[in-house]
């Protein structure tokens, strides 16, 4: 038996003995299709939101660099600089376009204007924009990818893209849960006359679960909280309860810091696991705080496995700094999309035609199917959103 003709008979038989019969008497091929109503109820029901699959963007709000100022950093960093040439569109558009993951930089700016000015502008002899200096002149956390060099971002200030991603989630409420994962930079200056970023310290990271809860309201997140329950840890909830399920979590939002580990520390404090913070933490699978996990090498994708198979959500990528896309090297993509991590994370949802044709999407252009690892074997392939 076909497997879209399997999963198509569990869930009619399933719909049949529900309150929803009368709904869901349908034929196995009208229910095998992802945008019946008798399928999505199924799934909703039945599968929990790691059992999904879909693929996200990396480093999501990135915007080219200025070309004059790109070529001056490949003067200068001839290696270093191919890795940075890459760019993507609003978030909006991602997010229409069926990304289901984003990627947000963030340094911290209490006082405003401490990234206003840019050196790498007056290297290469640009004017900075006025609008630019007016919004980073604002306190806040801001997003950007290398502090006077790769700056440039599709929405400049944390609560802005935040902002854009709650109206995108509020117009199409069926919507597969959305990861969104943060890096928070503190690096030191990288010119003469650069500025250097502030640490991300229990204050920082306070402020960064300050900004979110002042566009996101709690019923409208995936928060630690809400998935450790009554369990003495997230790590037992996740590993003896599980996420909640499909149902419940569409329309939703998960953050993640994806951080090293005191980076993590900053962010846990004291507590036990996360109890009271909003954003998932990557951490080991031993620790009381796991739950998410970014794993994110070719190298990792047995670890991948394993892990999805216990319960845990993963983030993984399926190409890094230019390489895959320029060469046309699909085995880290192939790799990455049979690992079972729910989030695969790419710079190439399109190609980029100056490279190959490099890309990175579900089959049907779906924008999220059932689980290669976790969700039942009749379920491989399903769009649970198409």
């Amino acid at each position: 038996m076909r497997l879209v003709t399997a999963l198509a008979v569990a869930i009619a038989l399933a719909c049949a003995a529900g309150p929803a019969a009368a709904r869901c008497r349908l034929s196995a091929p009208d229910a095998a299709r992802a945008g019946s109503g008798c399928a999505q109820a199924w799934m909703d029901r039945n599968l929990r939101m790691n059992d999904i699959l879909t693929v996200g963007v990396h480093n999501s709000y990135k915007q080219a660099i200025a070309p004059k100022l790109f070529a001056l950093l490949t003067a200068a960093a001839p290696k270093a600089a191919p890795t940075l040439d890459y760019q993507h569109p609003p978030l909006a558009e991602q997010l229409d376009d069926g990304a289901r993951a984003l990627e947000l930089d963030l340094v911290y700016d209490p006082q405003g204007g401490r990234f206003a000015h840019p050196v790498g502008m007056k290297m290469a002899g640009l004017p900075v924009p006025d609008d630019y200096v007016a919004a980073m002149s604002r306190p806040g956390i801001k997003v950007l990818h290398v502090q006077d060099v790769d700056f440039r971002s599709s929405c400049l200030a944390f609560v802005d893209c935040l902002r854009i991603i709650r109206a995108w989630s509020l117009a199409h409420p069926r919507h597969a849960p959305i990861l969104i994962t943060m890096n928070t930079n503190d690096e030191p200056a990288h010119f003469p006359g650069g500025v250097a970023e502030l640490p991300f310290d229990a204050k920082a990271y306070d402020a960064v679960d300050a900004e979110i809860a002042s566009v996101f309201p709690r019923s409208a997140l995936i928060t630690p909280d809400e998935v450790q329950g009554p369990y003495s840890t997230l790590r037992e909830a996740v590993l003896k309860h599980g996420w909640p399920r499909l149902g419940e979590a569409r329309g939703k939002v998960m953050f993640a810091l994806d951080e090293e580990a005191p980076h993590v520390a900053a962010y846990r404090g004291a507590r036990r696991s996360l109890e009271g913070r909003l954003l998932f933490v990557n951490t080991d699978e031993a620790s009381p705080a796991a739950g998410y996990i970014t794993l994110n090498e070719h190298a990792d994708t047995a670890r991948i496995t394993a892990d999805v198979k216990a319960g845990f959500i993963v983030r993984t990528r399926a190409d890094a700094d230019t390489l895959e896309a320029r060469t046309n090297d699909t085995a880290r993509r192939d790799a990455a999309l049979v690992s079972g991590a729910q989030y695969v994370s790419t710079d190439y949802r399109h190609p980029d035609a100056r490279f190959s044709s490099y890309q990175v999407r579900l089959p049907g252009e779906a924008v999220a199917v059932c689980n290669p690892v976790r969700a039942p074997k009749a379920c491989a392939g399903i769009p649970i959103e198409p």
